[in-house]
């Protein structure tokens, strides 16, 4: 019988914790163990950021299937399945196949010290090289320079999507600071699509691409992508038309889906027109990224009428865009459920959201050590001027915000955290 991967996990990470410790030496001497599998992949799309990444990669894939090629990807992190990390030809990589190659690592590594991320990113690098496929998405886990996904000798395409505050614990406390560590991903030679940034990130990011000598593709000045009556329009170096709207729903969609469609101008030996481009951001789909639930346990508590949302925004460059969204939710009240990790303030992702929320159920995420507690939630509610109140759980935040609504329909959005978001597509199911 199989094992399950959880359980191969679950040990990994009491041999090997999730520290996070960036630095390339420990994956580069493992890698080389097992053959530098890096080394023999298709053509990478190598992708950094703070926010939009995982959208990005997304849209990237659903275009690029549509077009009839093989996609390998790596993201993170998991929302219920560690298995989704990793995609293998399109599709998630099955549990024997996972735990076949997390035990060959293990046995490579031979107990040399290492971080989980790492394991798992080698895990990533030898599956795919193993199998067949035309592209790699790969997503940074944080930051870039110092990533362990950061050993591509020389990606087909490298992107980095909008920089905010975010990890300062480990990437520092400036936007220029992060945007450096970002900025690790861009190669010599190698196009670098930008998505809009903040100016003291952009200049970080145009010095790096000077210093080494990168083929710079900047939103704005080389591409673009803005609304229009029937979608949206790109115009880049290659391609110029009308395009629909993206199936992830929100208007900062637009600029994830223009990246996307920036990077692809680069990948020149693949054969993608228009209408491949217009079925794969019909078919997109990346959960819990202002995902309406229908069903479920936790959709049938509500009222008919109600609408139930989950979207995993976390950090301040989050929060602003979706108290963008909820700016145009002026039909009905909305009510905010928030969970978040300890490691952020709560009330930075909460003030560009608390213009457009009735109030805030302040929950701690159901077996995450690492939550803040629900006094924390409301404590940031409350500094950004929300009325809050703590819940014991998702379930009693869902019946208390029903009795305040009073009769008329509203809507709940579950937010603050991808962890949180996780538990409840997990017990939504």
């Amino acid at each position: 019988m199989t094992r399950s991967p959880d359980a191969v996990l679950a040990r990994l990470a009491g041999l090997y914790p999730k520290a996070i410790d960036l630095s390339l030496g420990r994956v580069k001497h493992l890698l080389d163990r097992l053959g530098n599998p890096q080394d023999r992949l298709p053509p990478v799309v190598h992708i950094a950021g703070t926010n939009g990444k995982g959208s990005t990669v997304a849209t990237l894939r659903a275009i690029l299937e549509a077009a009839g090629y093989r996609v390998h990807a790596y993201t993170s992190p998991h929302l219920v399945r560690f298995n989704e990390r990793i995609r293998l030809g399109g599709q998630l990589i099955e549990d024997a196949a996972l735990v076949g190659l997390l035990d060959e690592i293990e046995r490579t590594n031979d107990g040399t010290p290492i971080t989980f991320f790492e394991i798992t990113t080698a895990a990533a690098f030898l599956g795919f090289a193993r199998q067949p496929a035309d592209i790699v998405l790969l997503e940074t886990g944080l930051g870039g320079r110092r990533d362990a996904t950061n050993v591509i000798p020389r990606p087909a395409v490298t992107a980095i999507t909008p920089i905010s505050m975010d990890h300062m614990n480990f990437l520092g406390d400036t936007l220029g600071a992060i945007a450096e560590d970002k900025a690790g991903i861009i190669k010599r030679g190698v196009p670098v699509v930008i998505d809009p940034q903040p100016a003291e990130a952009m200049a970080v990011l145009e010095a790096e691409i000077e210093a080494v000598g990168a083929r710079s593709y900047r939103a704005g000045a080389d591409w673009r992508a803005e609304a229009n009556d029937t979608g949206w329009r790109f115009q880049g170096r290659r391609w110029s038309f009308d395009l629909p709207l993206s199936r992830l729903p929100g208007r900062h969609q637009i600029l994830n889906a223009g990246g996307a469609v920036a990077c692809l101008e680069w990948l020149e030996d693949f054969r993608i027109d228009r209408d491949a481009i217009a079925r794969g951001l019909g078919a997109v789909e990346w959960p819990a990224r202002l995902q309406r639930l229908t069903r479920g346990p936790l959709a049938d508590q509500l009222p008919a009428g109600w609408e139930l949302w989950l979207d995993g925004a976390h950090n301040e460059g989050g929060g602003a865009v979706l108290g963008e969204h909820l700016s145009h939710w002026t039909d009905r009240p909305t009510y905010l459920i928030v969970g978040a990790l300890n490691t952020r303030n709560p009330a930075d992702f909460l003030r560009p959201v608390a213009p457009h929320a009735a109030s805030v159920q302040g929950v701690a995420i159901p077996g995450a050590e690492n939550s803040h507690t629900a006094e924390g939630i409301v404590a940031g509610a409350e500094a950004v001027g929300l009325k809050a109140e703590t819940a014991p759980s998702v379930e009693a935040a869902l019946a208390r915000i029903k009795a305040m609504a009073g009769p008329g329909p509203a809507r709940v959005m579950i937010c603050g955290t991808l962890y949180l978001a996780g538990w409840v597509l997990a017990e939504n199911s």
